[in-house]
């Protein structure tokens, strides 16, 4: 089974880096292999936002755009965080997901290729 690299960040602030294999928004927990092989249970209720990333390195340097038309992936939409942090992207599902959305950014060149944003961390939402 193919395992994804996610960077997780939670609501206070803690960053952690890792796999996943079979992770659902219907769950409460899911668990993550940290990039040192330890399993950690993560709450969904905990977190702000998972990010499905092409590389853990990334590039510090990048300046996102969120300029790129997706036509394909849904809606363009707004999502500001309750600490401030706004995300640019597109999204199919708006209620399907208890626990939150899945985001593809509007920035096809950044780290990111797609985002878990949690329900619980998200201040307010517009549409295009």
């Amino acid at each position: 089974m193919t395992k994804s690299k996610v960077v997780v960040r939670l609501k206070d602030k803690t960053l952690l880096k890792g796999k996943i294999s079979n992770f659902s928004p219907f769950n409460s927990f899911f668990q993550l292999e940290l990039l040192n092989g330890d399993p950690v249970l993560v709450s969904i209720d905990k977190i702000k936002a998972m990010f499905f990333v092409k590389s853990f390195e990334g590039d510090k340097q990048y300046k996102y755009k969120y300029e790129d038309n997706l036509f394909w992936v849904g809606n363009k939409i707004t999502l500001k965080f309750h600490d401030g942090e706004k995300m640019v992207g597109y999204s199919q599902h708006f209620d399907f997901t208890p626990k939150g959305y899945f985001i593809t950014p509007a920035d096809v060149n950044g780290n990111n290729t797609y985002v878990f944003a949690s329900k619980s961390a998200i201040d307010s939402m517009s549409f295009y």
